[in-house]
């Protein structure tokens, strides 16, 4: 069994997904209730993963090391498609994810109403020029791998429902729409979901 620490609604949200994705059984735990958390992770990010006495951190590590371990159809064994498939990951944790990771920050360190309604909107030109690059990728496909979600696909999905928690318009795409609209629905994802709600409540 595994031990995933999180945030609700944060990336870590994505790697759950691929963990029920893969048939696994998983306790969550919430961060933000551990007092010692910097113990189990210095820089205070999640997700971290726990299998048996070995912690793993950051999220394409974490999403790598699941999709590595466990057969899947996520991530091809070889080949130029686990190529594509490690470089779409790669596009989401690095690229993606911070660039709406600045919404954040703008939230956490600005002041100034109009200084930080200036800066969400530079910010959501930048996120909505990447995601026009995912809408060209998904052109001829339904998802980035192809016929069925990639690990790479759930991750975007996560980081979509993240715009509406700021004063800002982020347009996707019709294909990305419906490639994130596919992801939200999946059995695994509502499972996350439901999961992450029911600790909350707890």
């Amino acid at each position: 069994m595994y031990t995933l620490y999180y945030i609700p609604g944060a990336c870590s949200l994505a790697t759950q997904v691929v963990i029920h994705e893969l048939d696994q059984v998983v306790e969550i735990i919430d961060k933000q209730n551990v007092d010692n958390f910097s113990d189990i992770n210095p820089v205070g990010t999640v997700p971290v993963l726990v299998d048996n006495n070995s912690t793993r951190r950051e999220g394409a590590a974490v999403m790598l090391y699941l999709l590595d371990k466990h057969q899947n159809t996520m991530l091809p064994a070889t080949g130029t498609a686990r190529e594509q498939a490690i470089q779409d990951i790669m596009f989401a944790n690095a690229t993606m994810q911070p660039a709406y990771g600045h919404l954040f920050f703008t939230t956490q360190n600005i002041t100034d109403e109009k200084t930080k309604q200036s800066a969400f909107e530079v910010a959501a030109q930048a996120i909505s020029r990447l995601w026009q690059i995912v809408e060209q990728q998904l052109a001829n496909q339904n998802f980035l791998g192809g016929d069925q979600p990639s690990a790479a696909d759930i991750m975007l999905a996560v980081y979509s429902r993240w715009g509406a928690s700021f004063p800002i318009d982020i347009p996707l795409g019709l294909k990305t729409q419906k490639m994130v609209d596919a992801v939200v629905l999946m059995p695994s994802f509502q499972r996350a979901l439901s999961a992450e709600n029911t600790q909350s409540a707890a």
